[in-house]
């Protein structure tokens, strides 16, 4: 009875105890430790990394140096480069006359990444220059055409760019094909005004400030960004919501973003006021005026075509009148 027992107790034990996996073999044939996996160690890593204590205060302002370190090798390029800031300029206006014009993604992307080819290019050949007059106290053959390679593919980057601009506006029947959206007279696309109002409207905030040396790029300044962000995207709303409620709840809340910044001290009533005037003008110009201009140039266009016609249909329609009276026999110069 007892060695029942025991067979029994020894069988309940093997299968209580469930056997282990066989280990993954290496190639010379030993064991490998699997390594032990923690589900939770990116939860908890997270977390301490946003703690309240000193040393994740350090982290979280470490990781924000490379940032801007580089904000201030590009506000360095504008200041001391003139044509840095022309190439900026171009930048703007390249993308509000895509915008005006109605241009798809397509040719906005390659418009945007030739100019900013060129603005690399021209950092590049600044750092170049850094550098050469930083090891070079006199004249260098050497240092000289470190400086025109530079030079040089800067050159490159600018042509890449003329050409680019040249084959998107004149090339395969371009201009046909703007007149032909023209004539179309269909509305812009929302997520482009956004992304390319965004652009443009925060790099003309920025030079704006830099110029006139007020405020830093992302503070104060001549021109309260936040505003005209504010009111980009309020007047965005108010041209495109069919509901005017929607419409007029998205202006309010604009305007109370420009009142906290007033109220913060952060800027004053006219640099508030010019911020949402040039984010209204834009705007406008994109939703209102630039749809009446298409209008207008088109009708300028198809008037002396229409007339043109009209002229022909005329003089066609009196050599079949003079066609028929000879036929007739009425012929005034017969009958002289």
């Amino acid at each position: 009875m007892s060695q029942e027992k025991i067979e029994t107790s020894s069988v309940d034990r093997e299968l209580a105890v469930p056997t282990r996996r066989s280990r993954p073999k290496r190639i010379d044939g030993s064991d490998q430790v699997e390594p032990a996996i923690r589900p939770l160690s990116a939860l908890r890593s997270l977390l301490n990394y946003f703690g309240n204590d000193d040393s994740s205060t350090a982290r979280r302002a470490g990781a924000f140096v490379g940032f801007r370190n580089a904000q201030d090798g590009i506000l360095h390029c504008f200041r001391t480069q003139r044509n840095m800031r022309i190439h900026f300029i171009v930048l703007v206006a390249v993308l509000l006359s895509g915008l005006l014009l109605n241009f798809d993604n397509r040719d906005m992307l390659v418009l945007l990444f030739a100019i900013t080819l060129v603005i690399v290019s021209e950092m590049f050949n600044t750092a170049v220059e850094i550098i050469v007059d930083m090891v070079t106290e006199h004249y260098s053959p050497a240092a000289k055409l470190a400086k025109d390679v530079a030079a040089g593919a800067v050159l490159l980057s600018a042509m890449n760019a003329i050409i680019a601009g040249t084959l998107i506006f004149f090339g395969q029947k371009k201009l046909v094909q703007i007149q032909e959206q023209m004539r179309q007279n269909t509305g812009p696309d929302i997520v482009q005004v956004v992304v390319i109002g965004v652009v443009a409207l925060a790099l003309l905030v920025i030079i704006s400030k830099l110029l006139s040396n007020t405020g830093s790029p992302w503070h104060g300044g001549i021109i309260s960004g936040h505003t005209a962000l504010g009111f980009l995207l309020a007047m965005t709303i108010f041209f495109t919501a069919t509901n005017s409620y929607i419409a007029v709840l998205a202006v309010l809340l604009a305007v109370l973003i420009a009142h906290s910044r007033v109220e913060a001290g952060v800027h004053s009533v006219r640099e508030v006021i010019l911020g949402a005037v040039i984010a209204i003008f834009l705007t406008s110009l994109v939703f209102r005026l630039m749809p009446l201009v298409r209008s207008w140039t088109m009708h300028r266009i198809t008037s002396p075509a229409a007339a043109v016609h009209n002229v022909g249909k005329t003089s066609g329609q009196l050599s079949q009148n003079l066609h028929r009276v000879r036929e007739s026999g009425l012929d005034p110069a017969s009958s002289h």
